[in-house]
């Protein structure tokens, strides 16, 4: 009798650590298959630009030295109408950031205004095919688009997208040049 019941227990270990292992496999499949459960809200509201050229190789015309250091998120638009406004706008976005400000540089391409504050200015030396005139690119710290946001986009969104991805992508503890000499 205590043979019995000592083969049953052990089925029932082994019935057991299958369901733990096998269930959720099999719910997965069962979500991916008629689309059950899964979320259909989208999470950011750029569109991904893999198409995009990095930052290095556009065509500008301004001395690659004023251009933005590397490590920082780049917010680069294309200035050709209402480009005060457009400038305005992201300037109060960048200050939007709070203490996370000092990760994102601005890069404006066009316009005649004069610059605002932690802005840089560019000119397209030849306008490349891939411009569209009031766009928006979010650049990584290497120069790769990695989202695109057409004119008149809302600053709330970006901004919801950009705090996202500085969140998700922290700071590095120590930048490269800013070392200290060990001693």
């Amino acid at each position: 009798m205590s043979t019995s019941r000592a083969v049953r227990h052990s089925r029932f270990k082994l019935l057991a650590l299958l369901a733990v292992f096998v269930l959720p496999l099999l719910v997965a499949w069962i979500m991916v298959a008629w689309r059950i459960g899964i979320p259909e809200q989208r999470t950011a509201h750029g569109e991904l630009e893999p198409d995009i050229p990095a930052l290095a190789q556009w065509p500008l015309a301004e001395p690659r030295t004023t251009m933005p250091e590397g490590g920082d998120w780049v917010l680069a638009f294309d200035c050709a109408g209402a480009c005060e406004a457009l400038a305005d706008q992201w300037w109060r976005l960048h200050r939007a950031l709070g203490r996370e400000a000092h990760r994102v540089r601005r890069l404006r391409i066009g316009g005649a205004a004069q610059a605002l504050p932690g802005e840089v200015v560019a000119r397209w030396s030849t306008p490349p095919d891939w411009r569209r005139p009031g766009h928006l690119w979010v650049l990584d710290p290497r120069g790769e688009a990695v989202l695109g946001y057409s004119a008149g986009v809302e600053a709330r969104d970006v901004l919801d997208d950009v705090n996202k991805l500085l969140r998700m992508n922290p700071e590095p503890s120590v930048k490269p040049g800013r070392q200290v000499a060990q001693q």
